[in-house]
Formats: C-alpha cells, sequence, structure tokens
C-alpha cells in the first residue's frame, strides 16, 4: 500500500510539474501534506528516471518531452492575457524613430500593436491579422504574399521565404510555442520555423516574446539558438535560469 501512495504521489507530482513548468519543494511539502525528506526522494527518483529536471529548491518540467500539439490562435489568445500584455507594451516601448520592424505571427508579438506610438517606423509581417490592425492604427505595413496557414493565421512557403530574403530589419519581434536552452526556440511546423529562421537572420536585433509557459517546452522544430536572441518574459521561469544574459524579465 506504502509503495502504491508513493507512487501516486509522484505521478501527481509529474502532472502538476507539467501544469506549471516548475515546483518547489515548499509547495510540494504542503501540497501533499508530506516531509521535506520524502519530497526531496521523489524528486531525486523522477530525476534520475528523467521524468523531471531538479534544481535548486524543487524541480522543472524535463524540456526533453516533445510537445507536437499546436493550438488555433483562437485558444491562445484566451491563454496569460496579462502577461502577454505586459511583454507587448514592453516590446513596442523598443521601437524607434525610423526603425524597420519585422513582426512575427502570433498572440504575444500581436499585443505589441495596441502599444505602438512611433508612426515613422516601417512593418513588414506575415500575419494577416497583424497587417490589418498595424494599417487601421495609422502604421505603414508591408504584408509579405504566401500560403495562408489557418490554425495560426501566418503566412508561409516559399514565395514568403524569398520575399524575406531581400529585407534586412533593425529589429525583429518573434513568437515561440516553447524555449529551452538545449533545444532553443521550436515551433511544431517546418514551413512556419523557416520563415522565423529567415526572418531572424535578417533581423540585426532579433527579440523573442514569451511568457513563462513556454519554457522547458520543445516542439519539433528549431528555428533559432537560445543565445540568438533577447527573450522577453514576464519572470524568471525557474532558478535555472537564474543570471542568463539574454533573459530580460518585464
Amino acid at each position: 500500500m506504502k509503495q502504491m501512495l508513493t507512487e501516486k504521489r509522484q505521478e501527481e507530482i509529474l502532472k502538476l510539474t507539467e501544469e506549471k513548468g516548475s515546483v518547489t519543494v515548499q509547495e510540494l511539502t504542503e501540497y501533499f501534506k508530506a516531509s521535506e525528506s520524502t519530497i526531496r526522494r521523489d524528486l531525486n527518483i523522477l530525476d534520475k528516471k528523467g521524468a523531471l529536471i531538479k534544481v535548486f529548491g524543487g524541480a522543472v518540467q524535463n524540456d526533453r518531452k516533445l510537445n507536437t500539439k499546436e493550438e488555433k490562435v483562437s485558444l491562445r489568445m484566451e491563454l496569460h492575457q496579462a502577461e502577454k500584455q505586459r511583454i507587448g507594451c514592453y516590446a513596442a516601448s523598443l521601437v524607434r524613430p525610423e526603425d524597420f520592424i519585422y513582426l512575427d505571427a502570433g498572440t504575444t508579438t500581436g499585443a505589441m500593436i495596441p502599444y505602438l506610438t512611433e508612426h515613422s517606423a516601417s512593418f513588414v509581417t506575415n500575419a494577416v491579422s497583424h497587417a490589418l490592425q498595424l494599417a487601421e492604427n495609422g502604421f505603414r505595413v508591408i504584408l509579405i504574399g504566401g500560403e495562408v496557414k489557418s490554425s495560426t493565421e501566418a503566412i508561409v512557403g516559399n514565395e514568403a521565404y524569398v520575399a524575406l530574403q531581400k529585407y534586412h530589419f533593425t529589429k525583429g519581434f518573434f513568437g515561440t510555442n516553447g524555449i529551452s536552452r538545449r533545444s532553443g526556440f521550436t515551433t511544431p511546423d517546418i514551413n512556419e520555423a523557416m520563415i522565423k529562421e529567415c526572418a531572424m537572420k535578417h533581423s540585426h536585433m532579433p527579440y523573442v516574446l514569451c511568457d513563462h509557459s513556454k519554457f522547458h517546452q520543445t516542439t519539433p522544430v528549431c528555428f533559432g539558438e537560445f543565445t540568438s536572441a533577447q527573450v522577453l518574459t514576464d519572470r524568471l521561469p525557474d532558478e535555472s535560469y537564474q543570471g542568463t544574459s539574454n533573459l530580460i524579465i518585464v
């Protein structure tokens, strides 16, 4: 019976870690009404199994687990709204006079638009909705041509890729489905990854915008190394990222 209880508790620890991205020893002891030594023993066992990664004071989700699911834009818009607004507001403040900006498709990059005030800046985007909002707000915007991907409302494909190669951006703002030191910035779709990678390489100052839930997530296709861009996020995902030079908490 004791063994069954231990296994059940460890299963619950994994569920909590996957839901939150990270957990602390303190919150686990309170949640399970267990001693610190019991929880630390559980974390050691789960770490050895590769089910999670033990860090100082707790554990984080194992980013080697591959997430192939891609939610529709309408669903993603409902998640972490306050965090996205904060990140979007800060990112918009980075736009300077005469900047030539690439604005990637995504709900967090889209959160920048209401906060943009520099009308001398020009924008290139692969997001139909972003282009419409920018134009309605009086900005000069170029929408690249290509195939429209319905689930993310992004323009992808060879025509879009070729069009992007002729541009050089002062700054680029990108969304991501997953982020980790090991896997870098990732997205589920190869066609979308190619567009992101091309635009990032053509951006003098690339920024990746993501809330804390995207950390320790890995999706199938990498479009940039972790150190290839500044990362704007709402809070430190866990202590394993303490002191990371390209991580900006807003």
